[in-house]
């Protein structure tokens, strides 16, 4: 079997040490906060992010990496030993990362490149990257972890705690409704990606409850694998992984939201991330 390389986007939100390991390629977005602009992990890892959130009055915003970032990855893997290579990218309905990296595989001839949409963002499309790596690792191919990545795609949940829908609502990723509402009851909004874009799931009144929320929803579906939770850097993460631990028998997976998802989520935004069973 051909030697298949593995390449993910940054909005996957994967811990540095798992990405090494595993060792997927990440193709950075672009993170812009006003005239300067940021290559996302690379200048600014999600820590400084939030930090910069915190000190600056303009909402960042984010770039889709040109095809050239996905070509040049394709480039380096072939040159040394690819066979094939599988692209997991962050959701099509969301952003135009995937649409550069099928440009640059339509440009690149040096070893076949497949390219599939998450249709998931944040640790759900980190998860389905993580999956996509084992695969290859066992020495599955192209076509076989294409096949898999998809299905286990159709089979992610991802639903999220915010704190505000502020950042949503001025990316244009939900209606000012629904965010003038959750400003004047200082509700906690609830979503939830379906079908590779993000809903509105409900409100809860205090962080409790919406911590609460999230803790019902996994208990609620049986038979979950791959469960991860995703923060943007939350001082009450371990109330929730405590709250889960006794859920779920495996290992929780834990990734810090970064810049891409973060910029549109806000601070404070914490989830969940589980494949339901086929």
């Amino acid at each position: 079997m051909p030697d298949v390389r593995i390449v993910t986007d940054s909005a996957c939100d994967l811990p540095p040490d798992l990405v090494e390991k595993a060792a997927i390629t990440i193709v950075p977005l672009e993170i812009r906060f006003g005239d300067a602009t940021y290559v996302d992990g690379v200048d600014l890892s999600p820590s400084a992010f939030w930090m910069k959130c915190a000190s600056s009055d303009t909402l960042p915003e984010t770039a889709a990496p040109p095809p050239g970032a996905f070509a040049t990855a394709y480039r380096d893997l072939a040159d040394d030993g690819a066979g094939e290579i599988v692209v997991v990218n962050l959701s099509g309905a969301l952003s135009a990362t995937i649409e550069a990296a099928r440009q640059a595989a339509r440009d690149f001839d040096a070893v076949p490149v497949t390219v599939i949409d998450s249709r998931s963002v944040s640790m759900g499309l980190g998860a389905l990257a993580l999956e996509a790596a084992e695969l290859a690792a066992a020495g599955d191919g192209a076509a076989r972890i294409e096949e898999r990545i998809t299905a286990a795609a159709a089979a992610t949940r991802v639903y999220g705690a915010l704190d505000t829908l502020e950042n949503l609502r001025k990316g244009g990723r939900i209606g000012a409704a629904q965010s003038l509402l959750g400003s004047l009851l200082n509700i906690k909004p609830l979503i939830e990606v379906r079908d590779g874009v993000v809903e509105p799931a409900g409100r809860q009144r205090t962080r409790g409850k919406a911590l609460g929320w999230l803790v019902d929803t996994v208990r609620s579906h049986s038979g979950l694998t791959r469960l991860t939770v995703m923060h943007a850097a939350c001082p009450d993460l371990d109330v929730l992984l405590d709250q889960l631990a006794p859920l779920y028998e495996g290992e929780i997976l834990v990734g810090q939201i970064g810049a891409v998802i973060g910029t549109h989520a806000g601070p404070g935004t914490i989830g969940v991330t589980f494949q339901e069973p086929a």
